[in-house]
């Protein structure tokens, strides 16, 4: 029987001609994912990935920035291609470059993390995957008192990018603002050699996702999710309150350890902030990225992070070896496409929909560089309370400080429980589950 990804590749085969048609490029398991995961929102709601950076007022120059935005996306195939499904086929089709720079101005009351949640909440898929928001922390006309700023978002479709894209996204657009607006664009040349790149790379990645859907890696993820089901609720019909924010959030700082947190004891951590969510008894499926570009590859832009699954035992505490074993046996595993892992778990008798309970995301903040405009070095800041796809997700960053991060839909967990589980989850990190024995 053919692999979710052969019958992929044999039906986009069948779409690309080449004859002269317009271009049609293939997608990733990891954006085949992002494709299930809207069409199951009942709201279609988009995986948008922000960066915000604050500026003193008045430094941004939006005609400049569009002109830098454009020509980045002229570059980068990606930037410049729409989602779409032709015969029953998801694929991604090229057009031209239309990076929208967009000023949001505050309504009254509002200061511009507000409107960057009014002005994020209204993301249509349709448009650019890449679109910029220019917001003055308070509202225009006002007299601008010494350290005013004004906020530049720089958000993408999660679709089209992954961590290793956006600090080249940061550092190219930067250089193209110095350029000035009347820069030509990159050459016809160019444009062909990373198209073919970035072509070859999935390519590539399909193949090893081919691979990786082999019957023994299907019957592995059967066995290993065979008891998974998810268990938050379904988000409640009746609107929040008037102004409240769609996500709560809480935020713990801490001294790093030199080589950081370790992973399995991530997982043992996410494992108590799920049993005081949902209760004891369960195995809830967890996600984290995991992956990187195929061998071989171009570093070209794209989203090739593959989600794994990790089936979240509530009822016990698991000590920090016994889930270490079990991870390492995962990523042996950790290729397979997530449509195929689904698959596998309700062919093994799974009531499991494909729904996430929570997400783990680990990043290194030195890897992360400042956009630089015009010479005006932007600080990154956090827009706390923007819509998530929930229920909840644990955000790790590691650097010179560890900042764990906990963020949860509102409209399916209540605050206090939910900082309930966040004590919990820090409570874990803070005192890591003992060694087998």
């Amino acid at each position: 029987m053919l692999s979710i990804t052969s019958q992929y590749l044999a039906r986009y085969r069948r779409l690309d001609a080449g004859d002269g048609t317009p271009v049609l490029l293939p997608v990733t398991g990891a954006q085949r994912r992002f494709a299930l995961v809207r069409a199951m929102d009942p709201a279609q709601r988009p995986d948008l990935v922000p960066m915000f950076f604050a500026f003193p007022r008045g430094t941004v120059d939006p005609v400049r920035l569009a002109a830098a935005a454009n020509r980045l996306a002229a570059r980068h195939p990606v930037l410049r291609a729409r989602p779409t499904v032709l015969r029953g086929t998801p694929v991604l089709r090229l057009e031209r470059p239309q990076v929208p720079v967009t000023r949001v101005a505050c309504a009254p009351g509002e200061d511009a993390a507000a409107a960057l949640r009014r002005a994020l909440g209204r993301w249509t898929p349709e448009g650019s995957p890449l679109r910029l928001f220019l917001v003055p922390d308070g509202p225009e006309g006002a007299d601008r008192p010494e350290g005013a700023e004004e906020v530049l978002a720089v958000v993408l479709d999660h679709s089209v990018c992954d961590g290793q894209s956006l600090a080249r996204i940061v550092g190219e657009l930067g250089a193209g603002y110095d350029e000035g607006p009347g820069t030509d664009g990159p050459s016809p040349a160019d444009i062909a050699a990373e198209l073919a790149a970035y072509r070859d790379a999935v390519l590539r990645q399909l193949d090893a996702e081919e691979r990786a859907g082999a019957p023994d890696a299907m019957a592995y993820w059967g066995e290993r999710l065979r008891t998974v089901c998810e268990q938050a609720p379904v988000a409640r019909p009746e609107p929040l309150s008037p102004g409240a924010p769609p996500s709560g959030s809480a935020t713990l700082r801490m001294p790093a350890a030199p080589d950081g947190v370790p992973f399995p004891e991530l997982l043992n951590a996410c494992r108590a902030a799920a049993a005081v969510l949902y209760g004891a008894g369960h195995v809830v499926p967890l996600g984290y990225p995991w992956g990187g570009r195929p061998a071989g590859a171009a570093p070209v832009l794209g989203c090739f992070l593959n989600t794994v699954v990790f089936p979240t035992a509530t009822s016990e505490a698991p000590t920090a070896s016994a889930t270490a074993a079990a991870w390492w046996d995962d990523l042996d595993h950790a290729a397979t496409p997530f449509d195929a892992v689904v698959h596998a778990a309700r062919a093994a008798g799974s009531g499991w929909s494909g729904r996430l309970d929570g997400m783990l995301t680990v990043d290194d903040s030195r890897r992360q560089p400042p956009l630089r405009l015009g010479g005006v070095t932007g600080r990154e800041i956090h827009v706390d309370g923007r819509a998530v796809r929930g229920p909840f997700a644990v955000s790790v960053t590691q650097g010179s400080e560890l900042r764990l991060r906990m963020v949860w839909d509102r409209a399916v967990l209540p605050d206090r429980t939910a900082e309930s589980a966040f004590t919990a989850l820090a409570d874990a990190v803070r005192t890591p589950a003992p060694a087998a024995g």
